[in-house]
């Protein structure tokens, strides 16, 4: 189910409302929707009077798959196809199963239709080719050495690690600070639920995060060395940072200087480049509006992260979800006078309410935010090279240091058990089906498993590398 670019002129197969829920924030928004004859479907607030023109949603059935299911809410059906690079899921909710059965067969008709044009090829296989591409390396002619998940590999498992102290906790599981037995290397070890993975609607979102982390290789985006899976849990086996969490140091300095903020920035600034030039989107916001936004989402999002490092708080606040939403779409951004104006106003064009008049919204993208005033001084191929001075430096003492990582964190047990009967999420039989997460495994070729320790002692790692971790 990709994004569609220009509203295309075709037949009209199907139309009617549909609730349709919310990718991250799981609410139910009503909208009145167009299946076209192309496989273009279109949604709309309000019941158009004429022309399709200015939809809120527009994706493209093209290849889909559809499912059933009865949950959250009966009638409920969901949409599986393509976005960008990655397989992503769309849940709509009819009216009744009639409803439902009526715009699955639609669907269907219309995709199948379209597949028969398309010499039959499945485009989610695309994307697992695409997977297996990104991650082929090349010698210094070129020639191809082959995948970086070829070399024969053993299965890892938790019996692999020893854990050592638990360096953060969420909604879906823990991150814990870890050691490979065999080569006595520490990684941060991210553990997810499965059952709250599948009840929350998140499979599709963590699959995309495992294959991106397998495909990016960039000195300012944490480093992915192993993932694989349990019965009840995924596992990602991650460069533990020692330096911690650029938010932990924030709260404990309320504000950055601009010098300081201007280095974490220039960092984040060539990680989102990065991204974005293998079509990567960060972080997705259009649950604002339900709109598909392309990569001016991300610069909002800087915006906010570089507001808040310099300033001390965030654009926009409010407990209710609601009234936080309203604010973000139509209050206008304040600015104290503490900061200078390069900075105000790099932030007011990051800030823009439109993704396409936003600094970063046009076609220059991260160029755009380079050549801003703010960041005159930066030279931003000493900067991918890591070889600018870091404006702070966290105290490290060892490689398993965890003083810059909360407390109420490392005081924890780093005991992991199953989920007990009472805490386990409730699945139905058919959030079950997706407990396994096939092609999830992954080891990179340079895997220690095996291997003298003597090869993997650990240099100690600083602040520079700041997982872009939004709060």
């Amino acid at each position: 189910m990709s994004e569609t670019g220009a509203v295309p002129l075709s037949p009209v197969v199907k139309e009617g409302w549909l609730n349709k829920r919310g990718e991250y924030i799981k609410n139910w928004r009503q909208r009145y929707f167009f299946l076209l004859e192309d496989g273009t479907f279109l949604g709309f607030k309000t019941k158009p009077k004429s022309g399709l023109d200015d939809p809120l949603n527009k994706f493209t059935v093209k290849q889909c798959q559809i499912l059933k299911t009865e949950t959250p809410r009966s009638n409920t059906f969901i949409i599986r196809g393509l976005h960008w690079r990655a397989v992503i899921e769309r849940s709509f909710n009819a009216e009744s199963s009639c409803d439902r059965d009526a715009w699955i067969e639609a669907i269907k008709h219309v995709s199948e239709k379209i597949s028969a044009s398309y010499d039959n090829h499945d485009l989610i296989q695309e994307v697992e080719a695409l997977e297996k591409s990104q991650l082929t390396t090349y010698d210094e002619d070129g020639n191809s050495k082959g995948s970086r998940t070829s070399k024969k590999t053993k299965k890892v498992t938790l019996e692999n690690f020893e854990f050592i102290k638990v360096l953060g906790r969420g909604t879906f599981g823990k991150v814990i600070l870890c050691r490979e037995k065999k080569s006595y290397q520490t990684y941060a070890m991210k553990i997810l639920r499965k059952d709250v993975i599948v009840k929350r609607d998140e499979v599709a979102h963590t699959r995309t995060e495992n294959f991106v982390l397998k495909a990016v290789d960039h000195p300012f985006l944490t480093y992915l060395k192993y993932s694989f899976q349990t019965n009840d849990h995924l596992c990602f086996v991650m460069e533990y940072v020692s330096g911690g969490e650029l938010f932990f140091h924030l709260n404990e300095a309320h504000t950055f200087p601009e010098e300081r903020a201007r280095f974490y920035g220039a960092e984040i600034c060539l990680a989102i480049g990065y991204l974005h030039e293998r079509k990567i989107i960060y972080r997705d916001l259009k649950i604002l509006l339900g709109d598909e936004y392309g990569r001016g989402v991300d610069w909002w999002g800087y915006g906010a992260c570089l507001y808040e490092m310099m300033i001390g708080c965030l654009p926009f606040y409010d407990k209710d979800y609601d009234k936080l939403f309203h604010l973000i779409t139509y209050e206008e951004v304040r600015f104290p006078k503490t900061i200078s104006q390069e900075a105000h106003d790099l932030l007011e064009g990051l800030l823009q309410k439109n993704p396409y008049t936003r600094l970063g919204g046009g076609p220059g993208d991260v160029r755009e935010i380079q050549d801003h005033l703010f960041y005159a001084d930066i030279d931003w191929n000493l900067m991918t090279e890591k070889k600018v001075t870091p404006p702070f430096k966290p105290q490290v003492t060892s490689e398993t240091d965890t003083r810059n990582f909360n407390q109420e964190f490392t005081g924890e047990s780093v005991q992991l058990t199953p989920p007990d009967q009472e805490d386990y999420v409730c699945l139905t039989e058919e959030d079950s089906q997706y407990m396994t997460f096939n092609k999830f495994s992954y080891q990179d070729v340079s895997s220690t498993l095996g291997s003298s320790p003597a090869l993997s002692l650990n240099s100690l790692n600083v602040a520079e590398k700041e997982e872009l971790t939004s709060r």
